[in-house]
């Protein structure tokens, strides 16, 4: 494995291929420090003796030790040490670890790479392709990051309706020694920070799509890629210190008529896996998001009780109740992705039919419930951000500035004015406050917002795979059996859903 300084070492050597704000930009520019350094702590931690139990495993292809972030899962205990692992490592950094995108993308591609050559009954080698691949990554200890949403133009349109088909990522070309691809993919999450891009569909395909089923990996350098950058980093500051300074960036990745040797394409035309490769990313992601937003929550709950403790408002009744709305949302997803985890199985769900076997026997979490976990979450996201405006009052939307809290002719006034709690330090409680408005009231704040909403799909995505996969006859038959009426007949083809009642 990779130790931090290696990985920033191999970020170096990388094409220049980044666009920030009019300049093209190497990969230490000072705009990307934040965000490496976030992907820093997954090697860092992996390597401590306190976290690496979390932080590795062993590899199905060869046993070797390897990052967990660049791990197949193949029990229930590594769902769980994964979602683990999440929280943990999003509790030190304080949001986003920004590995989660890689590993979930290998996870699906690993099964639907896999199927595709069964339906295709040997003419294909996507599968010997993407696990050739993956003993390369793994053994690299590479950064992923997982390329799915489409620019998608005019919404209301299929991608072989729109009035110009780069508006999804497509084949233009298929080559004996490759593919051509043309497109772009956006809100890509530290693409520019990554080693490789995986490329994924981003939703179902028909039959005369078949050039927008595509999946493979590429070097984030690659000839003909371009990123265009969103970097979303906390104010630096030189006296109030933070214990880690946080930051991401966004990539506009498009595809310039890319190139991709035929060994790194895991699908190329199977338009019936091209969406289950969208589906199987989304499931794994939103099952990550398990770990990385009950970890969220925890620091959020952690605001409002020190905000409470800030303002002598701690013991109020109304405090104490939006805290504990806080809790229960932490750990309502974090329970609904432990038991995507306990009931997770090498089965996917097919429309019309149910839940049915996928894969070469890896594990896949539970749909329902890491829909469910992700769908309450997401949709608390601005609920969660009004307590914390309820709790704090005014002070981190005009909280005075470091220069200005620094500045010899008005600091013993401003710290006369800025501290409340006479019992605790006024330079604690303005790093308090700065803190406070890192997360609330700035323009990183506005992107988490939104990160959080949609990152691995809008809550409208879980509620249709929730609605479209739960076994609501099984409850209708419930009600019917109780009131004296006939069951309702299951169709032959469907399989009950794996749950108890």
């Amino acid at each position: 494995m990779r130790t931090k300084e290696q990985y920033f070492d191999g970020l170096k050597k990388l094409n220049r291929n980044l666009y920030f704000n009019g300049q093209k930009i190497d990969r230490d520019d000072p705009v990307l420090d934040q965000p490496k350094g976030v992907i820093g702590v997954t090697f860092d931690l992996a390597a401590d003796p306190e976290t690496k139990d979390l932080c590795t495993a062993k590899s199905h292809l060869n046993g070797q030790t390897i990052n967990r972030f660049c791990h197949i899962h193949q029990t229930v205990e590594d769902l769980h040490k994964k979602q683990d692992m999440t929280r943990m490592l999003v509790q030190r950094v304080s949001q986003c670890i920004g590995r989660c995108m890689g590993v979930d993308a290998i996870n699906a591609i690993n099964s639907v790479s896999y199927e595709a050559d069964k339906v295709r009954k040997g003419e294909t080698e996507y599968y010997n392709n993407f696990l050739k691949w993956l003993e390369y990554f793994q053994k690299n200890d590479l950064v992923g990051c997982c390329a799915q949403t489409d620019v998608k133009g005019l919404r209301m349109l299929r991608p072989a309706e729109q009035p110009d088909p780069d508006q999804y990522l497509h084949v233009v070309e298929d080559r004996p020694d490759g593919i051509v691809v043309r497109g772009a993919k956006v809100h890509i999450t530290f693409a520019s920070v990554a080693d490789e891009i995986l490329v994924v569909p981003t939703r179902a395909l028909t039959k005369d799509e078949k050039s927008y089923a595509v999946a493979f990996a590429i070097p984030a350098d690659h000839e003909g890629v371009k990123q265009v950058l969103s970097p979303h980093n906390m104010y630096n500051r030189t006296h109030y210190k933070r214990g880690f300074d946080w930051g991401f960036v966004d990539s506009y990745v498009i595809f310039d008529d890319v190139f991709v040797p035929r060994e790194r394409v895991f699908l190329n035309g199977e338009y019936q896996h091209g969406g289950i490769c969208a589906l199987l990313f989304a499931l794994f992601h939103r099952h990550s998001y398990s770990g990385c937003k009950p970890a969220v929550g925890d620091m959020l709950i952690g605001f409002a009780s020190l905000a409470a403790e800030m303002n002598g408002i701690d013991k109020a009744p109304h405090v104490r109740e939006k805290i504990s709305e806080l809790i229960k949302i932490t750990e309502l997803g974090y329970a609904a992705g432990f038991t995507a985890s306990a009931m997770g199985k090498p089965e996917v769900y097919m429309p019309g039919v149910g839940l049915v076997p996928y894969g070469p026997g890896a594990c896949i979490p539970n749909s329902i419930y890491a829909n469910v976990g992700r769908c309450l979450t997401g949709e608390a996201v601005f609920h969660e951000q009004q307590i914390l405006c309820e709790i704090a009052g005014g002070m981190p939307a005009t909280f005075p500035r470091e220069g200005d809290l620094m500045n010899p002719e008005i600091r013993e006034l401003l710290e006369k004015y800025v501290k409340r709690n006479q019992e605790i330090s006024v330079e604690d409680q303005i790093k308090f406050w700065l803190l406070y408005a890192d997360y609330t009231n700035s323009a990183s704040s506005g992107a988490i917002s939104y990160g959080a909403m949609h990152g691995g799909g809008s809550p409208i995505m879980e509620q249709i795979a929730i609605y479209g996969q739960y076994d609501i006859d099984a409850c209708k038959n419930i009600v019917r059996r109780i009131a004296g009426m006939p069951p309702v007949e299951k169709k032959e083809k469907e399989v009950k859903h794996n749950r108890l009642f």
